[in-house]
């Protein structure tokens, strides 16, 4: 198997968990009206706890505003993003200018 490949594999292992999450959020939701569930709602906080706001958002098909409202109606803060992005980002900023110097 080629890198491409394995990429590929990845890339649709992901898509795979994340349809799932978002089929099992959309099932905790039973209530006709158009009105997000307090399963639903307890769900998307405690992702939100362990991935962030905006990937929350992207994963469950919600406007970031409203988890945003839910958080604070709860008096639970929460980063814009985990904390390994921020050393995930200090790294690569790093290994840009370790290959700036070569180009």
């Amino acid at each position: 198997m080629n890198k491409l490949e394995t990429r590929t594999l990845i890339r649709a292992f992901i898509e795979e968990q994340n349809r799932e999450q978002l089929f099992y959020f959309n099932a905790l939701g039973t209530e006709k009206g158009g009105y997000y569930t307090n399963k639903q709602k307890e769900y998307a906080i405690n992702k939100a706890q362990s991935i962030g706001v905006r990937a929350t958002s992207r994963l469950l098909c919600l406007p970031r505003r409203t988890i945003q409202r839910w958080l604070k109606a709860k008096e639970i803060k929460v980063k814009r993003c985990p904390d390994w992005v921020f050393d995930w980002a200090y790294w690569r900023r790093k290994r840009r200018e370790k290959f700036s110097y070569y180009g």
